[in-house]
């Protein structure tokens, strides 16, 4: 696929532009965003996103339009994994609701240029060096397992990466927020706040997930363009995304599950493709090996797209039967105290008119 330079020009220049909207339109007046406009907001994003993939596939056809979509929806999927860590952060440093949107947006954007030197070095590396993709297949196939041995059971609590411990090692800090502000002068010196270190925090945690993301896209599509036009996308709308589903999140609890079944496929997917591109002298003589077909990209798609499905409705079918399970424990808990209640004996004195002996006579006056 050749892009022109104009293409890469244009496409830039809108994913800076929307990043503009963001920052004068919405951080600039800290507000917390109500649920309409989250969902508002989460939607044309997406739609932006859908639409440059219908371009890409009216102008470069299906091939490259299905690479785009199976690499986006990839992508999109695995953010909403990133989402998980967020709310931990944002719990850890205990961030004011209103300066949140602020937070991820600065995050997002740290991670978004990081990335992008990431897909830059990773086309470089396989450009030179075809047996990568043997690494990146055996990588992904590792974090798959991993990913479902451990399912969510990593994700109780939110710790410090280097890069955050290194930060507050070497700089001063204050103790509390100061309004949204990243550094203030207090006696003299000047101090960051909280909100800078949990900047850093949701940048470097993100690219913690790059390393898992990038070698996944690459086993949908080795075109740089559309690597990063997805992994763009797929950021940007991530913090309208974190407003829209946080009260949802705990929902998904299969998720793990099925993002490690999507990764897994997809390192198989790679180690195929490596094969199919082998010049390691040690496997088959350094020739081609070719008797495994490659998975096509419109199989790839259908397996993202119904493993998320799939995934979803198993969460919220758990979600619902262990509501209903907590719903009937509380009321037979409610009932067995309510008959303990009825049961007991009751004490103090019986009533005088009631329970007095026959023969007892009154004093006479």
């Amino acid at each position: 696929m050749d892009v022109p330079g104009w293409v890469w020009a244009i496409t830039v220049g809108a994913i800076l532009l929307m990043l503009a909207v963001d920052y004068v339109g919405h951080v600039r007046s800290p507000h917390e965003p109500t649920l309409r406009e989250s969902a508002w907001w989460s939607a044309g994003y997406v739609g932006i996103a859908l639409l440059f993939g219908v371009v890409v596939w009216a102008a470069a056809g299906s091939t490259y339009g299905g690479e785009y979509f199976a690499g986006y929806i990839t992508e999109k999927s695995l953010s909403i994994d990133n989402l998980f860590v967020f709310v931990l952060i944002m719990a850890s440093f205990r961030v004011p609701r209103l300066y949140q949107q602020k937070v991820l947006l600065i995050g997002i954007t740290i991670a978004l240029v990081l990335r992008t030197v990431f897909i830059f070095v990773g086309a470089a590396f396989i450009e030179r060096f075809s047996a990568i993709f043997y690494l990146f297949g055996a990588f992904l196939l590792y974090t798959a397992w991993a990913q479902i041995r451990s399912g969510r059971e990593d994700e109780g609590e939110y710790k410090e990466n280097a890069v955050l411990r290194l930060t507050r090692r070497v700089f001063r800090t204050t103790d509390d927020y100061v309004e949204d502000k990243m550094v203030v002068r207090r006696d003299g010196q000047r101090l960051i706040t909280p909100m800078l270190i949990v900047m850093v925090a949701i940048g470097t945690a993100d690219i913690i997930f790059a390393v898992d993301s990038i070698p996944a896209i690459f086993g949908l599509t080795q075109e740089t363009y559309l690597v990063f036009a997805a992994n763009a996308f797929s950021l940007l709308g991530l913090r309208q995304l974190f407003f829209l589903i946080d009260g949802l999140l705990d929902k998904l609890v299969y998720l793990s599950y099925g993002l490690g079944a999507i990764l897994g496929f997809i390192g198989v997917k790679l180690v195929i493709h490596a094969l199919h591109t082998n010049e390691l002298p040690f496997i088959n003589g350094g020739e081609h090996v070719t008797a495994v077909p490659e998975i096509s990209t419109p199989v790839s798609l259908g397996f993202i797209l119904v493993t998320l499905l799939v995934t979803t409705l198993l969460s919220l079918r758990r979600t619902r039967l262990d509501a209903t399970a907590s719903a009937l424990e509380h009321a037979s808990a409610q009932e067995a105290r309510l008959g303990a209640h009825l049961d007991a004996p009751v004490d103090g004195p019986a009533d005088p008119h009631v329970d007095a002996p026959a023969d007892r006579q009154e004093p006479r006056a």
